[in-house]
């Protein structure tokens, strides 16, 4: 008999959510699909080799149950429930419009006026 737990139980184990109740809000939303399949109800069951999807911020995090878990530990013990088949993209740097580093400031020379904020604006294209 393989060995199941609760979609809500094992989202909150594997750390992708901080409390069961916002596993069981996500799974009650309809946006949690197991196999391809949506899921409304948090009492459904995961086991061994089924994947996940969902969103989680701004990514659709794809992720496959390597173990069920029997209990809400650390991190490095959560990862190992979990193989991630679509980890989310590297955060991308802010660019300015030459392709180099963004405006830097002084350390210590406190906030930028009206005038400094609308000249960084310009120089970064976000002005109107």
């Amino acid at each position: 008999m393989t060995e199941t737990i609760r979609i809500d139980k094992w989202l909150w184990f594997a750390r992708f959510l901080k409390s069961r109740s916002l596993a069981t809000a996500l799974v009650a939303s309809g946006r949690l699909r197991l196999n391809g399949q949506p899921m409304a109800k948090a009492h459904y069951a995961v086991k061994v080799g089924d994947v996940l999807t969902f969103p989680l911020g701004p990514h659709i995090r794809v992720i496959k149950v390597l173990a069920p878990g029997n209990r809400r530990g650390p991190a490095p013990e959560a990862r190992l429930l979990y193989e991630d088949l679509e980890p989310p993209p590297e955060r991308q740097r802010i660019a300015t419009p030459e392709g180099g580093q963004p405006p830097q400031r002084e350390p210590g020379s406190g906030r930028p006026t009206k005038r400094e904020r609308r000249a960084l604006d310009d120089l970064m294209g976000d002005g109107d």
